[in-house]
C-alpha cells in the first residue's frame, strides 16, 4: 500500500477524492471523456452521475471506453487461472467468472482496479431489497412481487457460492481465501454486478440454420464510466458496442446543466428496485408493470359455479390451462397501455370461459388450430389493448375485473375498486408525509402506487 507521502496531492497538498483518482485511472487508461461533460456526485438524482457542462448535440460522443478497460475474467490478473478452470465454474447465473474476478481485484491493495473499485466503500450502500431484513421486505413490498424474488435470488447465491465458488477458492488459497472472501462479500459483489455491470448484445446470426438455437447471453461486464449514469425510461444517451471500444453517445440534444441519463432496458419500477435499488418517481415510469398470478384467475373463476358439475368443469380447465402454461406461478403482465402479455391471456380467458361443449370439443381436437390462431393474432394485440378491454366479451370482462381486484387486495390495502381512495395513494400525494418517510419507504410506496395504479385502470376498464 502507498504511503502518506507516495499518495497523489493536489495543488494546496491535500489527498485527491475518489472520484479525482478515477478521473486519473480513466486518463492512463486512455478513456476518452468529451469536454462537454463532467461526472459530479452534485446536481444528480442519486449518488454519481454525469452533467453537461455545454449544450450537446444528438449524436455526439460523451466518451469512448477501449476494451482493454472493461473488467471481466478475461482482463483480470486471475484471467489464465478462470479461463483454466471455466468447466468447474458454470452455474445457472453464468456470474461465477466475473464475480470471482472482482472479489480477488477488491481486496487486492495492488490491483489495477483499484481506483474504479473504491468508489464503493460499501456495495450495501446500494440498498437493494436483498439488504433489508425480511420482515422489512415482506411488510414494505407486500403484494409486488420482490419480496419473493429476493427469497429466490438469496438462496440460488448461497447454492452457488456453496457449490461452486467455495470449493473453488479454498483450492487456490494463495488467490483466495474462505476467511476474507465470504459469502457476505459474495452477496454484496452481486448487488454490484446486478446494478452496475453491462452484457453486450448478441450478434445476429446470418445461418437460418442457427435461429432456432437458443444461445446463451454474453457473460456481465463492468464498464468503468458508463456505470456513473442514472438511468430514466426517457433517457438523453445511449451506449454503443464496436470492436475495439464501447461509446456513449448522445441520443437527443442536451443542455448545459442537464443530467447525462443512460437506460437499463425497459424496466418496471418493481425490477429497478429488485435489481437496482433505486425507483422511478410514481407515474414517471413509462415501462411500469403490475402482474395477475394465473392463480388468481382460477380462484375467481371457482367463485361462480353454483353446482358440483360446474366446479369440476373449473377444475378440469384449470388442470388442463396448468399444463398449457408449464408454470401454475406464471402472471398475466399489464403495462401502462394494457396487457403485454396477450397470447397467454387469450389462453386463460378462452379456457376458463369455455361452455362444457366447447371444452369438451377442445379437449378432443387437443387444442385449437394453429391457422385459426395466426389469423386472430392481430386481433388479440388490439382487443387486449385498454382501448379495447371495455369491448371484450362479458365473461371475460368479468374474469379480468374480479383477477384484478382479488390482486390489488394482495398489497393488503384499498378494496380493489378506485384509484386514490386507498392509503398508499394518499400517502403518495401528501408531499409533506411522503418526505419524512426513509429511502426504504418511498421506494417501496412507488412500487405500490405504480402497480396498483395499473390494476385500478384494468379494473375500471373492465367493470361490467
Amino acid at each position: 500500500m502507498a504511503t502518506e507521502a507516495k499518495r497523489p496531492k493536489v495543488a494546496d497538498g491535500s489527498e485527491l477524492s475518489p472520484i479525482q483518482k478515477f478521473l486519473h485511472w480513466c486518463d492512463r487508461v486512455r478513456l476518452v471523456l468529451s469536454s462537454k461533460v463532467c461526472v459530479s456526485e452534485n446536481g444528480t438524482v442519486a449518488g454519481y452521475g454525469m452533467l453537461a457542462k455545454d449544450n450537446i448535440e444528438e449524436g455526439e460522443v460523451l466518451f469512448t471506453i477501449p476494451r482493454s478497460a472493461l473488467l471481466h475474467h478475461g482482463t483480470t490478473r486471475v484471467s489464465a487461472l478462470l479461463e483454466k478452470e471455466r468447466s468447474s465454474l458454470v452455474s445457472s447465473s453464468g456470474w461465477v467468472p466475473l464475480l470471482l474476478a472482482l472479489m480477488y481485484e477488491h481486496m487486492s491493495s495492488e490491483s489495477h482496479w483499484k481506483p474504479y473499485l473504491s468508489l464503493w466503500t460499501d456495495f450495501k450502500t446500494l440498498d437493494h431489497p436483498m439488504f433489508w431484513s425480511k420482515e422489512e421486505r415482506e411488510r414494505l413490498l407486500k403484494g409486488t412481487g420482490v419480496s419473493e424474488a429476493v427469497s429466490t435470488d438469496l438462496a440460488n447465491i448461497q447454492r452457488e457460492y456453496t457449490d461452486v465458488v467455495l470449493p473453488f477458492i479454498t483450492k487456490h488459497p494463495d488467490l483466495w481465501s474462505p476467511d476474507t472472501h465470504t459469502l457476505e462479500l459474495y452477496t454484496e459483489l452481486v448487488a454490484f454486478v446486478m446494478a452496475y455491470s453491462f452484457q453486450e448484445p448478441q450478434e445476429e446470426e446470418d445461418n437460418e440454420e442457427d435461429v432456432e438455437e437458443e444461445k446463451a447471453p454474453n457473460p456481465p461486464m463492468m464498464v468503468p464510466m458508463a456505470d456513473m449514469l442514472n438511468h430514466v425510461s426517457n433517457h438523453n444517451a445511449k451506449l454503443e458496442f464496436t470492436p475495439d471500444s464501447l461509446k456513449m453517445v448522445c441520443a437527443r440534444s442536451i443542455h448545459k446543466g442537464e443530467e447525462v441519463f443512460n437506460t437499463y432496458g425497459q424496466i418496471a419500477n418493481w425490477q429497478l428496485l429488485h435489481m437496482y435499488g433505486f425507483t422511478e418517481p410514481y407515474q414517471s415510469n413509462s415501462n411500469d408493470t403490475a402482474d395477475i398470478p394465473i392463480s388468481n384467475f382460477y380462484k375467481v373463476a371457482t367463485r361462480g359455479p353454483q353446482c358440483d358439475v360446474d366446479r369440476q368443469l373449473v377444475e378440469e380447465q384449470w388442470e388442463i390451462l396448468s399444463q398449457m402454461m408449464e408454470d401454475k406461478e406464471a402472471a398475466i403482465v399489464f403495462g401502462k397501455q394494457g396487457c403485454l402479455t396477450v397470447t397467454e391471456l387469450h389462453t386463460v380467458l378462452k379456457v376458463l370461459c369455455m361452455s362444457k361443449e366447447e371444452f369438451s370439443e377442445f379437449k378432443d381436437n387437443e387444442g385449437w388450430e394453429e391457422d385459426e390462431e395466426e389469423e386472430e393474432d392481430e386481433k388479440i394485440l388490439l382487443a387486449f389493448c385498454n382501448e379495447g378491454l371495455p369491448g371484450l366479451k362479458a365473461s371475460w370482462k368479468r374474469l379480468i375485473h374480479d383477477a384484478a381486484r382479488l390482486t390489488v387486495k394482495s398489497y393488503g390495502d384499498g378494496d380493489g375498486e378506485t384509484e386514490g381512495v386507498d392509503s398508499d395513494h394518499l400517502l403518495i400525494e401528501d408531499k409533506a408525509a411522503l418526505a419524512e418517510l426513509s429511502s426504504r419507504q418511498q421506494n417501496a410506496l412507488q412500487v405500490r402506487c405504480g402497480q396498483k395504479s395499473i390494476l385500478y385502470t384494468l379494473i375500471q376498464l373492465t367493470r361490467p
